[in-house]
């Protein structure tokens, strides 16, 4: 079967492009988010393609005013892996590697164009490979960019101006192995209690962007992390990779919630920089389909499938396992060698389960 793929030299194997090896759970996905710089605006998207269950899903998210607006979406994509539309979402490469436009067409009341431009060349994230058993769940690339926002979004009629000059973002993109669509129900033996320990923290200040990432084991060991500062502009080469990251938590009382982040980290020169995270709002994941019960990634929905979701992040239980994936908004300041320092904003990603011996969890949801 030939696809519009295959008139371009992207061939990794010798069968055509609508081929993405032979595991089910193989999958390839835009991620976005954006905020102005007081952090009173948060918007995100995401956008999968799932070669072997045949699905393109996409989904956006507003939080304004405490109240966070989602729409979700999904179609059966017939193999055409490049035609990155679902419904009324598009997503357009307009400069590889540093632009990037997302379009919404009256998505059930919410609407935009927003473009993206890169403040710095992507960061590869190490490769993510994670096992039960024998069975291979996670094996992953993914290259994380820091940026600026322009455009506009309409929600419900309310028109949201997006310049560059005051809206900071991320995005990332990321494809390889993970669970997608429907769980297997045959789970691997024997049963293990599920851990997860993930914190993901793109950052944006006037004069620099700083990235940093950990997955720790259930004796917060990391085994898999990543730290690099990255000055405005810079290519592959000036990316400036950090050693020795620590990052320590304060938690909000009885929940698995930070309420105070810490990062130290040394440069190549032996330097100490530190990061402090101030959580200003909460960003609900499953807005974009992550852990949601109904609109998880890859589910089948029918041939087309729309659906409008609002919610306030701010008084749903933390415990409730579709609740425990978020994005924390947050104030950072940043404490340079030298002396100085300077605020800046970004996202504290955090998804915990199980035991984490630093955090003094033992179970799937103490705290």
């Amino acid at each position: 079967m030939l696809t519009w793929g295959d008139e371009y030299p992207i061939h990794q194997t010798p069968e055509p492009v609508w081929v993405a090896g032979s595991d089910r759970n193989f999958y390839d996905r835009y991620f976005f988010n954006g905020y102005s710089k007081d952090g009173a605006v948060f918007f995100a998207a995401a956008f999968g393609v799932y070669p072997h269950l045949n699905i393109m899903d996409g989904a956006f998210s507003v939080l304004k005013d405490g109240v966070q607006r989602s729409v979700h979406l999904s179609r059966v994509m017939h193999h055409e892996r490049m035609d990155v539309r679902v419904g009324p979402m598009k997503i357009d490469v307009l400069r590889p590697l540093y632009s990037v436009k997302i379009t919404l067409d009256d998505a059930e009341g919410i609407s935009g164009e927003l473009t993206f431009e890169g403040r710095h060349f992507p960061v590869e994230e190490p490769r993510f490979t994670r096992r039960s058993g024998s069975r291979m769940v996670m094996d992953v690339t993914r290259m994380t960019q820091n940026g600026r926002w322009s455009g506009w979004i309409s929600v419900d009629g309310e028109r949201i101006e997006v310049a560059s000059d005051n809206f900071y973002g991320t995005r990332d993109r990321s494809w390889g192995v993970r669970p997608i669509g429907s769980q297997d129900p045959q789970p691997v033996l024997p049963q293990q209690l599920p851990q997860f320990y993930w914190i993901w923290t793109p950052l944006n200040f006037e004069n620099l962007a700083l990235y940093f990432h950990v997955n720790d084991d259930e004796k917060g060991k990391s085994w898999n992390t990543r730290a690099v500062l990255a000055m405005e502009g810079v290519d592959a080469d000036g990316l400036l990779h950090l050693d020795n990251p620590e990052f320590s938590a304060e938690y909000d009382q009885g929940t698995r919630r930070i309420r105070k982040g810490l990062l130290k980290v040394t440069d190549g020169q032996g330097r100490e920089h530190k990061v402090t995270y101030e959580p200003m709002s909460t960003f609900q994941m499953k807005g974009l389909g992550y852990t949601h019960p109904d609109w998880s990634h890859g589910l089948y929905k029918g041939e087309y499938a729309i659906e409008r979701e609002d919610f306030k992040p701010g008084v749903m239980p933390w415990k409730e396992p579709s609740n425990l994936h978020i994005q924390a908004i947050s104030k950072v300041t940043h404490e340079g060698p030298d002396g100085q320092s300077s605020t800046g904003i970004g996202s504290l990603e955090q998804l915990f389960i199980g035991p984490h011996e630093p955090s003094g969890w033992k179970d799937m949801f103490d705290a």
